[in-house]
């Protein structure tokens, strides 16, 4: 069955930003008096679960110390976008292709994220050389999530929105969390690891990369 549309599962998918979002976690904690420092092992140990604030929260009370995980959690978020908005980033390896060949096939596009409206927002400011929202035919945010259950629920939503069935889509997950969440919508899924993510297992991938390539597509 030829595939009619590729999804997107988060930003991490697009663009690496992993270490970026470390680093504005420490700026948040140090404007915040806080002598804090999340080091890449530490970061990469609380991947593992969602959930910025829950982090925060987690990590205070380990150091017994009582903070307001929530204003830390926005004003890392703020830190975030202003960083997006100043620096132009690159997609990740072979993005590019996939969507110019997703375009040239008439494949719908789909971009089944979770994060907020405002980093959308920055991450397309930051990429805006290489791609636009335009570029996708859905685009999820944290409001559609907040309506339903977990992540599996807005990938059916997105189904829903572009008319079409699990079995004609493939989803493209970077982190076990989200892989799992595809896998329950009954997606086949491309387990395509971020820098901070590649021990992941990624349990019955249809197939896992460190470059996207339209060949993987051009085969189904």
């Amino acid at each position: 069955m030829a595939i009619k549309a590729i999804l997107f599962g988060s930003i991490g998918t697009i663009v690496e930003t992993s270490n970026i979002q470390r680093n504005c976690f420490n700026s948040a904690f140090k404007i915040s008096g806080l002598k804090w420092y999340w080091s890449k092992k530490l970061y990469q140990s609380m991947l593992k679960k969602s959930g910025g604030e829950k982090r925060v929260k987690k990590f205070s009370l380990e150091k017994k110390t009582l903070v307001d995980a929530k204003k830390i959690r926005n004003l890392k978020t703020l830190i975030f976008n202003n960083y997006l908005k100043k620096n132009k980033l690159k997609p990740r390896d072979g993005v590019i292709n996939v969507i110019k060949y997703c375009k040239k096939n008439k494949i719908k596009i789909g971009f089944v994220t979770s994060t907020t409206k405002n980093n959308i927002d920055a991450v397309f400011i930051s990429l805006n050389k290489y791609l636009k929202k335009s570029d996708f035919d859905y685009i999820g945010h944290n409001k559609i999530i907040k309506k339903f259950n977990n992540k599996t629920d807005i990938y059916l939503h997105c189904l829903k929105k572009l008319k079409l069935s699990n079995k004609d889509c493939l989803a493209i997950e970077d982190t076990e969390i989200s892989f799992k969440y595809a896998k329950k919508a009954k997606l086949r899924c491309v387990a395509f690891p971020g820098d901070y993510h590649r021990s992941g297992k990624y349990k019955d991938s249809f197939i896992k990369v460190k470059r996207l390539n339209s060949k993987i597509f051009a085969d189904l």
